[in-house]
C-alpha cells in the first residue's frame, strides 16, 4: 500500500536520523517533516495533482523559482508556469522521483535541501539537481526559493 510505504518509510528516515547522526529530537521532527513535504510533493505530481503539489511552496510573492535560465517571483507566476511547461496541450507531468537528498537544517526556522530529481515522461527522462531553501511557518515547512538545474 503507497500509504503505508510512505508512513514507513518516515519512521525508517526519523530512526537512522537519530541513531546515525546524533540528531536531538526537535531536529529529527523536523527532518522527517521537510523528508514529508518532498514526499507529498512527489505523490501529488505522480497523480496529476499540480495544485497538491504546490502546497509545498510558501503561497507568496517571495517565493523564487529559478530554472532554465528563468527566473521566476511569487507562488501564482510559478504555479502558472509549471501548468504551461506540464499541463498545456502537448505537454505531460509523467512520474517525479527525488534521490540523493540531503537536509540541513539553518537555524530553528530554515532549511537547506539538495538533492537529485528524476522525471519520466514519453518521450524523454529529464533528471537534474535542485537546492531548495525552506521555512517553517505555522503551516508547516514550505519551500520559499527552488533553484533546479537539468
Amino acid at each position: 500500500m503507497p500509504v503505508l510505504r510512505t508512513v514507513e518509510n518516515v519512521v525508517m528516515y526519523s530512526l537512522l536520523l537519530v541513531v546515525a547522526f546524533g540528531i536531538s529530537g526537535d531536529e529529527a521532527k523536523d527532518h522527517t517533516a521537510i523528508q514529508r513535504v518532498l514526499d507529498d510533493q512527489a505523490v501529488a505530481w505522480n497523480k496529476g495533482d499540480l495544485p497538491g503539489f504546490m502546497k509545498g511552496f510558501l503561497k507568496s510573492e517571495e517565493l523564487t523559482f529559478f530554472s532554465g535560465n528563468k527566473k521566476t517571483k511569487g507562488w501564482q507566476a510559478t504555479l502558472d508556469r509549471y501548468r504551461k511547461t506540464y499541463q498545456a496541450a502537448d505537454k505531460e507531468m509523467g512520474k517525479l522521483s527525488f534521490n540523493e537528498m540531503s537536509i540541513e537544517l539553518l537555524g530553528t526556522d530554515h532549511a537547506l535541501v539538495r538533492g537529485r530529481y528524476h522525471l519520466r515522461l514519453k518521450k524523454e527522462n529529464p533528471t537534474g539537481i535542485f537546492t531548495l531553501i525552506l521555512r517553517k511557518t505555522p503551516a508547516g515547512w514550505r519551500i520559499v526559493h527552488d533553484h533546479t538545474s537539468a
